[in-house]
């Protein structure tokens, strides 16, 4: 009877992992694909922004303060991108998520950067910006440096599991090496072609797959368009003969349209985060669907 009793007790004790699991809190779906691809069952894994919703717009709720009073790891982008932590980990005072301890996760840090700026942060009516352009994840290599940081944290908080840790963390690099290379042959087809973007989204998606940007709808991050600035681009856009407007799905669509319209080229709507649109639902599906998309909407006679 004893031994039955224990026998249970030892079922019962590997069948709630997740009771002593530490929760991860990641502002954004990306950061949270990539945690869970280095931490998997061992780690509890929340995200504050939903997929479908726009980080640098991000209003945070009662339910996110919660999640970061009772979370051990906190990730976030950095370079203003999700600005509006800072508030909510002082109102949530968990010293284990401020910065410099060992639970907080900068993904930006020893990223390549681009757009840097001399400035720290500005807020020019739009989107709070920090010192470079912070859609970093949007460089598939990328990946290996935040999950780096993600990985480093994990084995902080659960020093037994190291081997566990670094097996997933290669694991995941080994299946992107082999994904890149796919990805590099297909956006060969559209090497060097030029586009509109609504919003500055794509340098390092650009700079990875060789494609060339050449302006923005928005006159500044967050700032729409008016008439004059459309009729700018679309001058411009007939001159260097660009191929599409690239727009973000959380954006407003109707000045990409209207510039489309003008130049006689596809609307492209791009998945700028991981499930921020059907078919982006993790972190290599996320470039399978953006470049599937670019390549589609270009080889359709114009």
């Amino acid at each position: 009877m004893k031994r039955t009793l224990i026998a249970v007790a030892l079922v019962a004790l590997s069948a709630c992992p997740a009771a002593t699991a530490p929760r991860f809190v990641a502002t954004t779906a990306d950061l949270a694909a990539l945690a869970h691809a280095v931490g998997g069952d061992l780690v509890s894994i929340e995200t504050l922004v939903p997929a479908t919703e726009d980080p640098e717009a991000f209003e945070p709720r009662p339910g996110d303060l919660h999640k970061l009073r009772s979370a051990d790891l906190v990730a976030r982008i950095g370079l203003g991108y999700d600005a509006w932590l800072d508030k909510l980990l002082i109102a949530a005072g968990n010293p284990r998520l401020m910065r410099g301890a060992v639970g907080y996760v900068d993904g930006s840090v020893g990223i390549p950067l681009l757009d840097v700026r001399s400035q720290s942060i500005t807020n020019d009516g739009g989107h709070t910006h920090g010192a470079a352009n912070p859609h970093y994840w949007l460089d598939p290599q990328n990946a290996v440096t935040i999950i780096g940081g993600i990985a480093e944290a994990l084995i902080a908080q659960l020093p037994d599991e190291s081997t566990r840790i670094i097996a997933n963390r290669d694991r995941f690099i080994e299946a992107l090496r082999r994904r890149l290379a796919a990805w590099n042959e297909q956006a060969a087809a559209f090497a060097g072609a030029k586009f509109i973007a609504y919003h500055n989204s794509w340098p390092y998606f650009a700079r990875r797959f060789r494609m060339n940007i050449v302006d923005f709808i928005e006159l500044k991050p967050g700032i729409s368009a008016g008439p004059a600035h459309l009729a700018r681009l679309a001058a411009e856009g007939r001159d260097t003969q660009v191929r599409a407007v690239l727009h973000e799905s959380w954006e407003p669509v109707d000045a990409s349209r209207f510039l489309a319209d003008k130049l006689r080229v596809p609307v492209v709507t791009l998945a700028p985060s991981v499930g921020s649109l059907p078919g982006a639902d993790d972190y290599f599906a996320l470039f399978d669907f953006n470049l599937t998309s670019i390549g589609m909407a270009l080889a359709k006679p114009r």
